[in-house]
């Protein structure tokens, strides 16, 4: 944060100066007491097991100004603020600083591919533009704020991701983002198990454009069946769909995957244009579509969104040769949609001996998981991937998927990590390719880094 003091964040949230200078200058948010120092304003959250008011005094004798909701009076020379609610005021606080900068801002939501979406995005901007974009995961009711922190006033244009897990977080967060831009990249079943159906995760993916500032628009995935369906009942804003299928306007044709490349003809404003990807994967194809409607949206040219496509290389799908085979390691996590397209990929490498999916449960997905779990095993089955090796106990279903459409793959489950890894230490020969796929929970990451 830039030119903001105590005082300033009194008028944001509306919050009691119990002592402390009211002109003393703030940076930044500390939700870490050890990273407290003399710009910081300590972000005291009340977690499941620790109430980090405990460290506030610390903070405070680190130079730190301090939020409180535990506290009527306190005395110390650092400045230290009465909330209601400690998240809610920097939140407030967010909003107000948010306020005080004019770049426009493009906020990405989504059940699956928000964040290589919002990379894409932000790689394609800064072909012209001095772009800031979300650090790592930072999408949540705690992190946007962090992210908006952050943004300074040589920025350009932000590029933001925005998650839930429960219904009204999309509404809060758009509100303080105040997006110029809205990105939607599909409605899955993730978080599934607290929302109860497709039908409300549509409503809170689309609840998107509650924040858009005046003058604002939405791109929207038009291949998504539940976008495509209720994207015209419920939207209020400009958009334009983006996909593969006819009705969107932003297409995608002749897509063909070759040698760690896709490349696709983009039909755009009745023009077309090649586009080389240096990723696999349709699902990939659809992001660069988002990320090409937005950049021409910015004044981006096509043939500058072209090359800064073709250079582009994320953080979530990270393909590596070790030990003469190729390992996909997706191990961030996992839903029925993402499961999918990362077998995909798998699938396109023609020129491997061995095929091996190493897959483990996808959480959170309630009552149907079961069904879930067996519908990947059936689009594995319908692949050309020759090895599944599987832990977990809904992975049981996959199994079953795809036991039941195609008894020529093999076939291996194990009781945990350790017993998966020496065997796959024991299997892999050059020349095989293996994937790594799971939710967070399961650990594969760690089997992906031994391999």
């Amino acid at each position: 944060m830039e030119n903001i003091t105590i005082k300033d964040i009194l008028t944001a949230t509306g919050g009691k100066l119990l002592c402390g200078d009211e002109n003393k200058k703030i940076t930044h948010f500390c939700i870490d007491s050890r990273q407290a120092d003399d710009t910081s304003l300590f972000v005291p959250i009340i977690g499941e097991r620790v109430d980090a008011h405990k460290f506030m005094a610390g903070t405070l004798d680190a130079g730190a100004a301090s939020f409180t909701q535990e506290h009527d009076s306190y005395e110390h020379e650092q400045p230290v603020i009465a909330v209601k609610d400690t998240i809610k005021a920097m939140q407030d606080l967010a909003i107000y600083y948010r306020n005080k900068m004019d770049l426009p801002i493009v906020a990405v939501t989504g059940s699956v591919g928000k964040t290589t979406t919002r990379e894409m995005i932000t790689c394609v901007l800064k072909g012209k533009l001095k772009a800031f974009e979300t650090s790592g995961n930072q999408n949540s009711q705690i992190g946007v704020p962090l992210t908006i922190d952050k943004m300074d006033f040589n920025d350009e244009i932000a590029v933001l991701e925005l998650g839930m897990s429960e219904r009204g977080q999309i509404n809060i967060l758009t509100n303080i983002a105040q997006p110029n831009i809205a990105v939607v990249t599909n409605v899955g079943v993730a978080h599934i198990e607290q929302l109860k159906t497709r039908e409300n995760i549509c409503a809170e993916k689309l609840d998107i454009q509650n924040g858009l500032k005046d003058g604002g628009m939405l791109f929207i995935n038009g291949d998504n069946d539940m976008l495509s369906k209720y994207a015209p009942e419920i939207v209020h804003y400009p958009y334009t769909f983006y996909g593969l299928g006819e009705n969107c306007d932003i297409r995608a044709t002749d897509i063909q995957e070759k040698n760690g490349q896709t490349n696709f003809i983009c039909h755009i404003d009745g023009h077309q244009y090649p586009i080389t990807l240096n990723t696999l994967g349709k699902h990939n194809v659809l992001n660069a579509l988002a990320a090409i409607g937005v950049g021409v949206r910015f004044g981006v040219p096509i043939e500058v969104a072209s090359k800064q496509l073709q250079a582009f290389k994320g953080q979530r799908q990270d393909i590596r040769e070790s030990n003469g085979y190729t390992v996909i390691d997706d191990t961030y996590n996992a839903s029925p949609d993402s499961m999918k397209a990362s077998l995909s990929i798998l699938d396109t490498m023609k020129d491997k001996h061995n095929k091996v999916a190493v897959l483990a449960d996808m959480l959170e997905l309630g009552d149907n998981s079961p069904n879930y779990h067996k519908e990947v095993g059936i689009y594995l089955a319908s692949t050309s991937i020759t090895h599944l090796f599987a832990v977990g106990e809904m992975i049981d279903y996959t199994i079953e998927g795809v036991e039941e459409h195609n008894s020529s793959i093999e076939i291996r489950k194990f009781d945990n990590n350790d017993e998966l890894t020496t065997a796959l230490k024991q299997f892999l020969q050059p020349n095989d390719a293996v994937l790594l796929k799971g939710s967070n929970g399961m650990k594969l990451k760690e089997i992906a880094n031994q391999l």
